[in-house]
């Protein structure tokens, strides 16, 4: 295709795109050329690693063969009271740039959004967020044109692999490769796990089932080998597979926070794991700019904490507003930021600082004092808002080295599914709808004699408001689980065992 005449502009106008928490905002990038001091200056907010694209800019648009002549470039990021963040506005200058010194054809390119960082030799790499700028462009009724990334299959998104490619029109630019030809079964991030391979944990697995079914939290306690870290990391092979809803969301929050998305497009439930010496800002968001923390990546998804009383107390407090209601705020000089964060929290602790308290095999070394101090690590209102309490103890040798096997993942997912299908009938019969945050323990249909047990347990053990209603919501998820439209007595005096201990 040979090179057109295309006119010259004293100013000109693209499209493109900020990142502000989980959301895209709508920016302007203006160029304008003048007979200044040779150079190229962007103004509106801009932060360092937007100053530096002059500098990739001016190398790109050279090395592609393009000329730059000796102009005044002023580069205006419009609305200035925003602050401009992030190497994605490199294409949409460079751009504005090509369009004011007439190298490029304009067609097309009030109907497009550019986002993305260039090399020195013009190649168009991805920046984090596509997922929220492809959103944007949806919104906008534009088109957004990038580099080839992981992206959801209903994108219209266009691919701009170098600049040189800017001269045969936005029009010729290929379709993004997207993820539509990704099943679950091509990207299944957990299928060499499988609670198989978890020997003489029955009762555990039970809770884990629980767990999963309802939503709840689960918190292991026992010694150290006993396998808790290995069940928390199967935990996501009995959840049943993400939804269109939740996969757009999930997809949205690990593209704003640069993570890989092709777990999440296949369908797999997001599992995530910190060190404990993770930082509160790391855990629940923060950052400059502002950026989803671990509690947001587990959205829709699992939230394992290991070794739970070695975290910071300020790390674990912070939690409790979150597992609440399911969204965490965070605010900045700059204004305010709200991130989804609707996880299931897998914990798991050993009993004592040497790990065998209780434990009939190993004598346990610390003194009580210092049991104390470390099981207070943990912190009273955020047991409160853990539903499930188990203990784990070691598995028997003999039935280690024998190889006997377990109830598997697939047995456990069957149940969970039988479970939530029948929570979702009741329901709808009922017209009360699920509440898995808050509700009144009359909403968990409890019989006579189930209530007069729950009133027993509750008035021996002083139990407050919020662990009354999580002991009824447990019971709630047993009886779904029996397919028992009215909960029993059965059903609360097995949530009771797994809501109350002696310790911890």
């Amino acid at each position: 295709m040979g090179l057109v005449a295309v006119p010259k502009y004293d100013a000109y106008s693209v499209h493109a795109a900020v990142l502000r928490g989980v959301e895209a905002l709508p920016v302007t990038v203006e160029v304008s050329i003048s007979q200044a001091i040779p150079g190229i200056q962007i103004v509106g907010l801009p932060d360092v690693a937007v100053q530096e694209a002059r500098f990739r800019v001016r190398c790109a648009i050279k090395n592609c063969g393009f000329e730059l002549p000796r102009l005044h470039y002023t580069v205006n990021l419009a609305p200035s009271e925003i602050r401009k963040t992030g190497t994605g506005f490199d294409l949409a200058i460079a751009v504005g740039i090509l369009v004011c010194t007439g190298q490029i054809p304009t067609d097309g390119l009030d109907e497009c959004l550019f986002v993305g960082e260039l090399s020195l030799w013009g190649d168009v790499s991805e920046v984090r967020g596509l997922v929220a700028f492809d959103l944007l462009a949806q919104s906008e009724h534009l088109t957004l044109v990038t580099a080839d990334a992981v992206f959801p299959s209903k994108s219209d998104a266009r691919v701009c692999e170098n600049i040189v490619d800017l001269r045969q029109g936005v029009q010729e630019f290929p379709p993004l490769r997207g993820m539509a030809c990704l099943g679950s079964e091509d990207n299944d991030a957990f299928g060499d796990l499988d609670y198989a391979d978890v020997v003489d944990q029955e009762m555990a697995k039970r809770a884990f089932v629980i767990s999963a079914a309802g939503g709840h939290g689960l918190l292991m306690v026992g010694p150290p080998g006993a396998g808790k870290s290995m069940m928390a990391k199967r935990m996501p092979t009995i959840l049943p597979k993400l939804s269109e809803s939740e996969r757009a969301e999930a997809m949205l929050i690990h593209s704003v926070a640069g993570q890989p998305l092709e777990s999440i497009q296949a369908g797999n439930r997001p599992f995530r794991a910190p060190h404990h010496a993770i930082s509160k800002g790391g855990m629940v968001g923060g950052g400059r700019p502002v950026t989803p923390g671990e509690v947001s990546l587990a959205h829709r998804g699992v939230l394992f904490l290991d070794e739970l009383p070695e975290f910071a107390p300020s790390v674990l407090q912070a939690l409790r507003q979150p597992i609440e209601d399911g969204v965490v705020g965070i605010v900045r000089v700059e204004g305010s930021y709200v991130f989804p964060c609707d996880f299931m929290l897998v914990a798991a602790a050993n009993p004592c600082p040497c790990g065998y308290l209780g434990d009939p095999d190993h004598e346990c070394t610390c003194a009580p004092a210092r049991i104390q101090s470390y099981q207070a690590r943990i912190g009273g209102p955020l047991m409160d808002r853990i539903d499930v309490l188990v203990d784990v103890a070691r598995p028997s040798p003999s039935r280690i080295i024998s190889g006997e096997g377990g109830t598997s993942s697939s047995q456990m997912a069957q149940d969970v599914a039988r479970a939530r299908e029948f929570a979702w009938w009741r329901a709808k019969r009922t017209g009360t709808g699920e509440v898995r945050r808050g509700g009144s323990v009359a909403a968990q249909a409890l019989d006579n004699a189930a209530e007069a047990t729950l009133e027993g347990v509750a008035r021996r053990l002083g139990l407050g408001g919020r662990n009354i209603v999580r002991i009824a919501r447990v019971a709630r998820t047993i009886a779904d689980l029996a397919e028992k439209e009215k909960v029993g007595k059965e059903h609360v005096i097995e949530a009771c065992a797994f809501r109350t201990r002696a310790s911890l």
